[in-house]
């Protein structure tokens, strides 16, 4: 069997970097030749099959033909006769169209060596503008190497945007969006998934909701880079420090877009945008077909955050009942998943990156006085359905109430 390994395997072997998949192109074979050598098939549209032991995927050569709008716009052709240069030529990226042979040979006809050495993303051919799918992983490659200096070369720039204005990028399907989008968020750099989109324009047309935050001012006092739109960035890029949740990041991106509602007349305030940016966010998790657990959290965050940074404000009702919409006093509890992006948020603000944030402290204090209470005079038997969530409320205000006494600043 004529094999070589290409793609992701090859690019990564190069850099240094682990290689956690291996993918192999094999010329010369047919559908029923690799069925016969014991392979298993598993592709859909095109030929593909499972090694019977190691489980890599091995994909007969092929070309495609575009034959309409998206991802799922083409007409492929595998068979024996399909070079390995034909095969690479239809990949996005000249650094995703190296093929390495057994003994280690690197086969680069379209000069990915060198654009690998000089860290940059550029496409193979026109081709690259059939698929609007490569915008977002070229997105999503920035995400994952941009804290090694790549960047996007000139004419692949140009390019993206001629997708963005030709309305190719219109054909792309909520789930792949989201598929990469949820890639970006778990790679070293996700700020850089989302420049990528804004500078090329693909930004308005997949995340509207976040794209217009770009331009809208904020207190310089509390905002000194002022711009709604990159505090919302800058915020992802803390969460990213802070942790490695996806739904963390995400949470910490999309807790302002309620901003984006604000009138003009009221700027730079933004009076009720935690409470505004609900039905926003509900909508762009319904279009991107966004799991609840992402949904929950960033919902949680953006109607709570502003009580997070006051906390030393609030009462012992008012915490209390943020407590309990976070579900702090049971086993499920987001506390800490809440803590972590509204942090992200108070740090990702120009000169505040290593601002201290003692709600976090304060507020794990209180859920913990909340959730180890005596309980025995509210659970004796006289109280039934709805009074004995009450009277365990005014348990949990009270013994909340004490730490508030304990740990308010001076």
């Amino acid at each position: 069997m004529e094999k070589y390994l290409v793609g992701g395997a090859v690019r990564d072997h190069l850099l240094g970097l682990p290689v956690l998949e291996k993918d192999w192109v094999v010329i010369g074979e047919t559908p029923e030749s690799m069925v016969k050598q014991g392979f298993h098939s598993v592709g859909k549209d095109f030929p593909v099959f499972l090694h019977p032991k190691n489980h890599d995927e091995y994909a007969l050569a092929r070309t495609e033909r575009k034959t309409a709008l998206g991802y799922r716009g083409f007409a492929v052709h595998a068979s024996p006769d399909v070079t390995l240069e034909e095969d690479l030529i239809r990949r996005d990226l000249t650094i995703n169209a190296m093929a390495m042979t057994h003994n280690g040979e690197i086969i680069d006809p379209y000069g990915g060596q060198k654009d690998l050495q000089n860290k940059i993303f550029r496409h193979i051919s026109p081709a690259f503008s059939e698929d609007p799918v490569r915008i977002l992983r070229i997105a999503r490659f920035a995400a994952r190497y941009g804290h090694l200096g790549f960047t996007i070369a000139k004419e692949t720039q140009s390019l993206m945007k001629s997708m963005v204005i030709s309305g190719e990028v219109d054909a792309l399907v909520p789930e792949r969006v989201w598929a990469e989008l949820l890639k970006a968020l778990k790679e070293q750099s996700p700020v850089n998934f989302f420049y990528t989109l804004k500078n090329c324009s693909a930004l308005q047309k997949i995340i509207p909701e976040l794209d217009c935050l770009f331009g809208i001012p904020q207190p310089e006092k509390y905002h000194p880079e002022i711009d709604t739109g990159i505090h919302s960035l800058l915020s992802l890029e803390q969460a990213a420090l802070l942790s490695n949740r996806p739904d963390v990041r995400f949470a910490a991106l999309m807790h302002d877009l309620g901003k984006g509602l604000s009138p003009k007349e009221d700027w730079p305030r933004h009076h009720g945008h935690e409470k505004n940016g609900l039905p926003v966010l509900e909508g762009l998790c319904a279009r991107l077909r966004i799991p609840n657990t992402f949904k929950s959290l960033a919902m949680q965050v953006m109607q709570y955050h502003t009580h997070c940074h006051k906390a030393y404000e609030l009462n012992a009702s008012t915490i209390t009942d943020m407590l309990t919409v976070l579900n702090a006093f049971k086993p499920n509890s987001s506390l800490e998943a809440f803590i972590l992006a509204c942090k992200a948020d108070a740090r990702g603000r120009t000169g505040f990156e290593q601002i201290a944030y003692p709600q976090a402290d304060f507020l794990t204090l209180a859920a913990i006085a909340g959730s180890t209470l005596d309980t025995s005079t509210v659970l004796n038997g006289k109280l039934h359905g709805a009074d004995i969530g009450i009277a365990l409320r005014e348990l949990r205000i009270k013994a909340i109430a004490k730490v508030i006494n304990q740990h308010k600043p001076m």
